[in-house]
């Protein structure tokens, strides 16, 4: 059978990389013949997850055309988030969980999306549909993907469905999900080491925002004030970033994974800067404090669109 890439997003982080693992592998137990691949190098909190459950991490491609003719998306379905020829190949499968956007296909495809709080959530119930048992490794990447996903349940995005795989994947797996899941948490919190210019492109996504190119980027921590101090390199990485990109707003979301509070830092046009602050309100010397908010996907792009809609 024809050989098909499975892949997560950009930049990708636990659920991009650990869902387009299990995914891989439940399609070739399907009699599928792909290969788990990414559009980045993993993270810290990844790599972690990956040695905890015995996972080289997958390959990163640039393009997929050259190497195949087909693909199945995971944890993502906006081209701009994709590998960069993904008008050049055939998407066959996708599984996400994210909002539908600039997205057509010529040919029919399989495409599941759900409102929960991760795609290894969808998986795990995929699994289930077909029958597949779940290898403990596989249990442990998908359950490390909705620890990520959810920050350890605690996220506004989470549901039910997600509270019933990750209790289900821990036991597979055979760890306490608290325990790892705090462990795997502050894998992913130490930016000190990092440049700004890394740190911003670490977890980040680009919407296409009513005409306007908006990036978010969030950045996971325990001591925000700590990263409060690295402030003005941020803004100027930001604003860098935005001249070479295009950005018409760049927003970094600094989040304490302890607390679920969160910081942003913002830059670019006026107007977009406007639209901002229709959303979430006055911002003061480029920085707003956002309590309680954690999630990009649920509390930060769907008052966005509205505002700059």
């Amino acid at each position: 059978m024809e050989k098909e890439l499975v892949f997560g997003h950009q930049n990708p982080d636990t659920d991009a990389i650990g869902t387009a693992i299990a995914y891989s592998y439940l399609q070739n137990k399907l009699g599928f013949n792909t290969e788990a691949v990414a559009l980045g190098e993993p993270n810290d909190e990844t790599a972690y997850a990956l040695k905890k459950f015995g996972f080289e991490a997958p390959r990163v491609i640039k393009t997929a055309a050259n190497e195949v003719d087909k693909v199945m998306l995971v944890d993502h379905n906006e081209p701009q988030q994709s590998v960069s020829d993904i008008d050049q190949v055939t998407v066959t499968h996708v599984v996400d969980h994210h909002r539908i956007m600039n997205f057509d296909t010529s040919s029919p495809l399989f495409y599941l999306a759900e409102p929960v709080g991760c795609t290894s959530t969808i998986m795990w119930k995929l699994y289930k549909h077909f029958g597949v048992e779940i290898p403990q490794n596989i249990a442990g990447i998908m359950l490390s993907a909705i620890i990520s996903d959810t920050l350890l349940l605690k996220s506004p995005t989470t549901t039910d469905d997600d509270k019933e795989a990750v209790e289900a994947l821990a036991k597979i797996a055979g760890v306490d999900y608290q325990t790892y899941g705090l462990e795997e948490l502050k894998a992913g919190t130490n930016i000190a080491s990092k440049s700004e210019e890394d740190l911003i492109d670490l977890d980040a996504k680009s919407f296409a925002l009513n005409g306007k190119n908006v990036r978010v980027a969030q950045i996971n921590v325990v001591d925000l004030p700590e990263a409060m101090e690295r402030k003005d390199a941020f803004l100027k990485t930001m604003q860098e970033a935005s001249a070479a990109n295009g950005y018409d707003m760049f927003m970094l979301l600094i989040t304490n994974v302890l607390d679920s509070d969160s910081k942003a830092l913002v830059v670019g046009s006026d107007e977009a800067q406007a639209a901002f602050e229709k959303a979430f309100g006055k911002v003061t010397d480029s920085e707003i404090s956002l309590p309680g908010v954690v999630s990009r996907k649920k509390q930060v792009v769907p008052p966005l669109t509205e505002a700059f809609n």
